[in-house]
């Protein structure tokens, strides 16, 4: 048992990231599933079943993502040989185990997504989270063979007590926050473990589903993102690129994925990595 005394060291205007780089970009996926019985809160006709139905088009809907979703995800990067950060939920590794031994071999980081979606950190007792922690740590370790270091609740939503916990569990970083461009760590007592952000501006779910845009408007907030990231920002900071596999691994917004991969490949002016090398390099910057 770890300090529940919470303490926060943040990284300073001087920081930089790899090669000097004063901007950084992290490519997401979220390989999303849920528990049996479950679906997915929203489906894309937008309008819910009446409560205690099982609502087969949601369900069906958020099964796009390991049957073809995710093959087309790692197609797009393997084309920009740019590593990613897949959030992968344990039920996966569980029902769909091929795919996820799939990233591990392609090289990307596995961040651990919970068991499934409909299992959030806040909802659950301490007792209840240790346990989503270890049977989701233990199901994807027993696939890939190595322990992810990363962790990222469903909707990014831990618990007050959450980020204590998965660092006792031996987790290196986390998701579950939105209030820095960088990351920071926080330390219980002598253990630490580092949050990085999970910025929303690029996000194909919010864009698509709760504001109704089309995949081209993703592109353009990327582009208007950078830009103001480039030109009129001059401290350090970093912002996600984001996926799902359910509603982006489609044809009809995959291409904006593949798009902004092309654009930001060999760029000078910024870092592009994964959520495991921001933590590692932050940790050793922040001192």
């Amino acid at each position: 048992m770890i300090s529940s005394e919470r303490s926060v060291t943040r990284a300073d205007s001087a920081f930089r990231w790899p090669n000097g780089a004063r901007v950084g970009i992290i490519f997401n996926v979220a390989y999303e599933g849920w528990s049996d019985g479950q679906t997915p809160g929203i489906g894309p006709m937008g309008n819910p079943l009446k409560p205690g139905f099982h609502d087969i088009n949601a369900a069906s809907w958020g099964l796009y993502g390991p049957v073809r979703g995710i093959w087309r995800a790692l197609e797009i990067a393997a084309r920009h040989g740019i590593k990613m950060s897949v959030m992968t939920n344990g039920v996966l590794a569980e029902k769909w185990p091929e795919t996820v031994r799939a990233i591990h071999q392609a090289g990307h980081e596995i961040v651990a997504h919970s068991y499934g979606m409909d299992i959030i950190p806040v909802y659950l007792d301490e007792a209840a989270q240790r346990e989503n922690i270890r049977r989701t740590t233990g199901l994807i370790a027993n696939v890939t063979g190595a322990k992810p270091t990363g962790w990222i609740s469903p909707r990014g939503t831990g618990s007050p007590i959450h980020a204590r916990l998965l660092a006792e569990a031996g987790y290196q970083h986390h998701g579950d926050c939105n209030d820095d461009d960088l990351p920071y760590r926080e330390n219980f007592g002598p253990v630490g473990i580092m949050a990085l952000s999970l910025t929303m501006d690029v996000n194909d779910l919010p864009s698509a589903i709760r504001y109704g845009n089309n995949a081209r408007a993703l592109l353009e907030q990327f582009e208007d993102t950078l830009s103001a990231c480039l030109t009129r920002e001059t401290v350090p900071m970093f912002f996600d690129v984001t996926i799902h596999t359910h509603v982006y691994g489609r044809p009809a917004g995959a291409w904006v994925f593949d798009e902004i991969m092309k654009r930001v490949s060999g760029m000078k002016e910024v870092w592009v990595g994964t959520r495991e090398e921001a933590a590692r390099h932050a940790d050793k910057s922040i001192g």
